[in-house]
């Protein structure tokens, strides 16, 4: 059952990987972003409930695609974090309800139209727009300032009468009219060009075109909605009060959004535009809800991928009814066996729907699934649609049901099922070839340790010729060129690019390799806390599960996934070989230069907003006195530095703890004492 699992948390890791490059990069999405969401709720709750079988390069953790080669990369000086998404009332009820609790009393909400365009982050500077760049991959992004320039709706001069911040970011979306997306698309067919599915991926594509003159024959608008500036909290002390700041600046701004002082009215908000929509000249697919408050968005804070204090209500998925012809069965990096439908085409939310998800044996039980059955397809946010149910009254009397097989469809290895699992999956992590091309192919990639001329294809070409079986194996192609050479369609060039992408990634630093060795539950964010907090693999292998669950945002499972990994003797051996090879197993100490040591050996939190100074400038007081920050309170905790809207819950943890509530004045007076 556990292969089950980890092989469909596999297949749809890599699945919405290749949407999410269609979706933001090459602007021609397969699927709805609709159906996305769905597909990405349904890897979000599996890896919840089953952490030890996350991908590290999950795209869960990720915000965007990748960055186009054909501009600059920028990166965001605010990172551009995507929403959590909820489809139902009562999830919105429970967002309201975490958010109450944590304040400690009702708050107001800004709701706002949930645009189905591509993400922009405008710079202005002296009131000119400087650069425009893209959303990516969250962190950074594609400058395409020129072609953002072209937008009528997007100002590249504020008047000089108005008062506004010298430098500020303002964000929104990109989208094209329903009305000109017809008249294009019809043009593009007249021409005998390929026509866009929708308005988004015709904005998003007429976005990434290299020239301007182009762009600017397509009628693009922008609607803004997100401002950034340096003290923003002493310039507003509202979300709805930047809003209007920056439609007095000339920008142009959702006349539909709303403030709610209740749940209540976001719910009425969602059931106003579930039906109005239609009747708007541009496509939206949701409600996006924040909480007003600059001061509560700052203490409710964010997770690895999305801020706590905002969420999006997306509106119902559309389903379609079709035949199954057969079932068939993926095996994943994990070994996780994922069930697959495939089925007859149908159209569903303007896509072409050939395949959905059976998730694993348990969802082909609960479907009571028939051979040939007609069964009923729903797109909710999936990047593989999700059979939902079948229609019994068109079975034929002689089908027989669906059996879920006992041995892996790859290897013929026995499945196990651990107990209280879902998922099936296949034991033989070195015997079975799809684990074992997963981890190599995991290893190379770009966010891992990214080595050029060694891609998926030729890890695939390796493995067959019984070049790569184990990790390590990588770094002994560098002595079998004469090997190399004989392969076909592998010339010289390529043998040269593929050794010096391998000797290149020996400089990787410490956080990728440990990104890369595909340690479960361990992301990119993850490694990297690892990394920072423990300094080197040695340190790491040293540390009790209770001391790695005890680093900033690191659970308990992640800790014994960690442990467990760091205390196998086949991985002790395979990291050994790479740490010969020259690997980086440490991360290089930067040294600090410390103003004074009064608060050496002291630890801080610090909670709630301060008229004088920004957590910001609070944190570096600290640590440049020699304190140390802590992410959490506990009995480790010597001091609460607390400012005004400091959650309850915390206030009530730090007395029952008897920790020492503080100001920012008598942080100073500490320091200079």
């Amino acid at each position: 059952m556990l292969q089950d699992i980890q092989t469909k948390i596999e297949e749809l890791t890599a699945e919405l990987n290749t949407y999410n490059y269609q979706y933001y990069v090459l602007a021609n999405s397969a699927i709805s972003d609709y159906d996305f969401d769905q597909k990405l709720k349904e890897l979000e709750a599996l890896e919840s409930e089953y952490p030890q079988y996350r991908d590290p390069n999950s795209p869960t953790l990720k915000v965007g695609g990748d960055i186009t080669s054909k501009f600059n990369t920028v990166q965001h000086r605010w990172p551009m974090l995507s929403l959590s998404n909820t489809y139902n009332e009562q999830e919105l009820i429970d967002f309201d309800e975490r958010v109450r609790k944590a304040i400690g009393h009702e708050v107001a909400y800004v709701c706002e139209l949930k645009f189905d365009g591509l993400s922009i982050s405008l710079t202005y500077e002296n009131g000119k727009l400087t650069q425009a760049v893209t959303r990516g991959d969250g962190i950074q992004g594609d400058e395409v300032t020129n072609n953002v320039r072209t937008i009528r709706s997007i100002p590249h001069q504020l008047k000089s009468n108005i008062a506004y911040p010298d430098v500020f970011e303002i964000r929104g979306e990109i989208f094209m009219h329903k009305s000109a997306f017809l008249r294009l698309n019809k043009e593009r067919e007249d021409n005998g060009e390929a026509t866009y599915a929708n308005p988004r991926n015709f904005a998003s594509g007429t976005i990434k075109l290299q020239d301007s003159a182009e762009v600017s024959k397509r009628p693009l608008d922008c609607f803004l909605y997100f401002l950034y500036m340096e003290n923003r909290n002493r310039a507003y002390q509202s979300h709805w009060e930047s809003l209007c700041a920056v439609r007095d600046w000339g920008f142009h701004v959702s006349e539909h959004s709303k403030l709610c002082s209740s749940i209540e009215e976001v719910l009425s908000f969602v059931h106003y535009w579930d039906t109005e929509r239609h009747q708007l000249t541009y496509d939206i697919d949701g409600i996006v809800i924040k909480v007003n408050d600059y001061a509560y968005q700052e203490e409710l804070g964010f997770t690895a991928k999305s801020p706590r204090w905002a969420t999006s209500y997306k509106f119902k998925a559309e389903r379609v009814e079709t035949t199954l012809e057969a079932v068939t069965y993926q095996v994943g990096r994990t070994g996780a066996v994922t069930p697959v439908a495939n089925l007859s085409p149908v159209l569903l939310a303007g896509t072409t729907v050939k395949r959905a998800s059976l998730h694993n044996a348990n969802e082909i039980e609960r479907l009571d699934l028939y051979e040939k059955d007609t069964v009923y397809v729903e797109k909710g946010g999936e990047i593989i649609p999700k059979v939902i149910g079948v229609n019994t009254e068109k079975r034929d009397p002689s089908a027989t049901p669906i059996k879920y097989p006992e041995h892996c469809p790859e290897c013929g290895t026995m499945l196990v099922r651990q107990e209280g699992e879902a998922v099936h999956y296949c034991p033989n992590e070195d015997g079975c070839e799809p684990q074992i091309i997963g981890k190599l192919q995991h290893f190379i990639g770009r966010k891992m340790m990214d080595i050029q001329g060694l891609g998926d294809e030729t890890i695939v070409t390796f493995y067959k010729l019984d070049l790569l079986r184990h990790i390590s194996d990588i770094y002994t192609l560098q002595e079998k060129r004469d090997v190399l050479v004989t392969i076909e369609r592998f010339g010289q060039r390529s043998i040269d690019n593929m050794i010096k992408g391998i000797a290149d990634s020996k400089n990787k630093p410490f956080e990728k390799v440990l990104f890369a060795l595909g340690i479960r539950h361990v992301g990119e964010t993850v490694a990297k806390k690892l990394a920072l907090h423990f300094k080197s693999l040695d340190n790491l292998k040293q540390a009790s599960i209770e001391e790695i669950a005890s680093v900033q945002d690191i659970g308990i499972r992640i800790a014994e996934s960690v442990h467990q990994y760091l205390s196998e003797p086949e991985h002790q051996t395979e990291l050994d070989k790479l740490k010969a090879y020259g690997l980086q197993f440490e991360i290089e100490e930067k040294t600090v230069e410390l103003a004074g040591s009064s608060l050496e050996g002291k630890t801080f939190l610090i909670s709630g907003v301060f008229a004088a100074h920004s957590r910001e400038d609070l944190t570096a007081l600290i640590e440049s006195h020699g304190g140390k920050m802590l992410s959490s309170i506990s009995s480790k905790l010597n001091y609460l530095v607390a400012g005004d809207k400091m959650g309850p819950s915390k206030l009530v943890k730090a007395e029952k703890l008897k920790v020492p509530i503080i100001s920012d004045e008598e942080l100073l007076k500490m320091i200079n004492q």
